[in-house]
Order: C-alpha cells, then sequence, then structure tokens
C-alpha cells in the first residue's frame, strides 16, 4: 500500500483537521466530533445535515456552506458515523426551524441516523429525514435494504440546501429533498479497485482486462464484470439502464452530472459526458444544466458514474440558486 498518510488510525482526525484549516471562511470543527459545521450560522432557517464514510471525498464536508449543507459528519474510512457524532450536528446547527438529515441508503447510515434524530427530539428539536436511494445497478446489496445511494445525494444537498436557504419550512424543505429522491437516477463504474489505510490491501481485483459495472461506492459488487469496453459503448449501456428506470421523453428537461470516482481523468470524464449529451439530444431531452469533475469519491478507485435529474420549474429554480461552498460553487 501506498498512500501520503502518517498513522492509519489517524487518517480522519487529521483529514477534518485540514479541511477545516483550509477553509475556515466556510466551515469549521466542532471541538471533540467528527463533525463540520457552517462559520456563519447565524441566519434563521431550517438547518441540512448529512454525512457518512470518509474516503468520498468532497463529500460530505466540501458541500458545507451557503445553499448547502449546515453541518457533515464524518465516519471513518467507509464507515457510518455513530448517533452520538450525528447528534452533536444536529445540536450545533438547530436554529429554532427544525433540521433535516439526508441520508444515503446504507443500513448503517440509516441505523445510526435515525437514532440521532430520536436522541435530538427528546431534546425538543424537530428531525425530519430523507433516504437517498437513486442507485439504478442493484437492489439489496452488500450494504443495503433496497437501492445504494449515490452521487445522486449531491443534487439533494444542492436543491434541499436552496430551498431551506430561500426560508422554506421543514415540511417543504423535506418535500422538495423527497421530489429530487423520486426523479434522480445514477449508476457507476469501476475500472480499478481502492485501498482502506486501515486494511493496507485493495478491496477487491479487476484483471487488467476488465471492468466492473454498476460498482458501488464503497467498491460493494455491481451487476458484472465484462472486458473493457471504449467510453461510447459502456456510456450507453449506463445510461440504458438509468433511462429504462426513469424513462424521459422528448421536451423533459434534466440535470446531468459525470462524477469521477477519483483516478479517472478529467479528459475521460468529459468523453463520457459528450456521448451522455448525444444520446440525450437524440432523445429529445433538453440538458439545462451539466456538472462533470470529482464529487462523490471512494478513495483512489478509477472509475465513474452519471447521474440523471428530471426537472420541473421548482427543482430548476433551486437547482439555480447560489450556493458556495468549498467544492460546490454556483453563482446566481
Amino acid at each position: 500500500m501506498k498512500k501520503m498518510i502518517n498513522n492509519p488510525e489517524n487518517v480522519l482526525s487529521e483529514m477534518l483537521e485540514g479541511i477545516a484549516k483550509a477553509h475556515p471562511e466556510y466551515l469549521k470543527k466542532l471541538e471533540n466530533a467528527n463533525v463540520l459545521v457552517r462559520t456563519d450560522l447565524s441566519k434563521n432557517k431550517v438547518a441540512l445535515v448529512s454525512g457518512g464514510g470518509s474516503g468520498h471525498e468532497p463529500a460530505h464536508g466540501g458541500y458545507v456552506g451557503e445553499g448547502m449543507l449546515d453541518a457533515a459528519v464524518a465516519g471513518e474510512v467507509f464507515t457510518s458515523p455513530t448517533p452520538d457524532q450525528v447528534y452533536e450536528a444536529v445540536k450545533a446547527v438547530d436554529r429554532g426551524k427544525g433540521v433535516l438529515l439526508v441520508i444515503k441508503n446504507y443500513s448503517g447510515d440509516v441505523m445510526n441516523f435515525d437514532m440521532a434524530k430520536d436522541m435530538a427530539e427528546m431534546d425538543g428539536i424537530k428531525v425530519e429525514s430523507v433516504v437517498v436511494n437513486d442507485d439504478v445497478a442493484v437492489e439489496n446489496s452488500t450494504f443495503t435494504t433496497g437501492r445504494r445511494g449515490i452521487c445522486g445525494t449531491v443534487f439533494v444537498h444542492k436543491i434541499a440546501g436552496a430551498a431551506a436557504e430561500a426560508g422554506l419550512e421543514l415540511e417543504d424543505v423535506k418535500r422538495v429533498a423527497e421530489k429530487v429522491i423520486s426523479n434522480v437516477r445514477s449508476m457507476g463504474m469501476a475500472l480499478s479497485s481502492c485501498t482502506v489505510p486501515a486494511a493496507g490491501k485493495p478491496n477487491f481485483k479487476l484483471p487488467e482486462d476488465e471492468v466492473e459495472i454498476g460498482m458501488g461506492i464503497h467498491g460493494e459488487p455491481g451487476t458484472h464484470r465484462e472486458k473493457i469496453k471504449t467510453a461510447d459503448e459502456t456510456t450507453e449501456h449506463m445510461l440504458d439502464k438509468i433511462l429504462k428506470d426513469m424513462p424521459l421523453n422528448s421536451g423533459d428537461e434534466v440535470a446531468v452530472m459525470v462524477n469521477g470516482m477519483c483516478s479517472t481523468p478529467l479528459m475521460e470524464l468529459y468523453i463520457v459526458n459528450r456521448k451522455v449529451n448525444e444520446i440525450l439530444s437524440a432523445l429529445g431531452v433538453k440538458i439545462h444544466k451539466t456538472f462533470v469533475g470529482e464529487y462523490m469519491t471512494s478513495l483512489e478507485m478509477a472509475g465513474f458514474s452519471i447521474s440523471v435529474l428530471k426537472l420541473d420549474s421548482e427543482l430548476k429554480k433551486f437547482l439555480g440558486d447560489t450556493a458556495n461552498t468549498p467544492a460546490f460553487k454556483l453563482i446566481k
């Protein structure tokens, strides 16, 4: 294993310290908690809290800031944060308007965030939650009951965050988040494995001439392995699976996210995006906004995911509202 770390046991704490020192204008680390919170918590609004295992940077700490998250809770690498950590985040950001928890559909995350929700409600804090399950590849995988939550979660952060920033009440922010979840689909693939620092060896092995289609963000198995094909062929297969699950009609508007898993060059992501655009345009689907880059990674894994969000006027408005965070900037 070759990694630029110190002691594997200190990876999480040292990373959070580094993030806080790099972006003090956006966020700070809670004392004695693996939680990053917005530096400016003065606005009286619904607060958004998300998080999960580390190793997916810039998710989730990179999305703490104006128009997105008020706090991000970090677990150990590929491990859910504990209920008490989530509870500390909720207490830190509640301003009397309530808190929405955005949870990716992994069994540990759902259980621990739900426990934190119960703890906060016993303190009189209003808490609602939504569970993101955008991955069309597989159901009932190693870590989930039902579909996994992957990069479509970033759209939930962006749009629900904008709704909260606009002053919507907790119930309406939750409604908007659930609308995003109902209208976003994603699928990923891997060209190589990754190594959890504490394990010291790759999660899995892929022969040089093979890829895994439908791979999860923690290295969970996908739908199948196959000999590597061209970017166009692979993109067509993945987008076909997305569109079979969420059919689009001519005239529909969408937002697209082509996400790198960490070791895939932007050159290749743009080649994938070219094919996504070509397929959707041929169907008469209008691409309102495209995002290409690294939004939810898997340590040093090579590969990519595609997320497609079907828009209506409300989602389109909130998608276009200002967001200003370390990893996501969109100025209205």
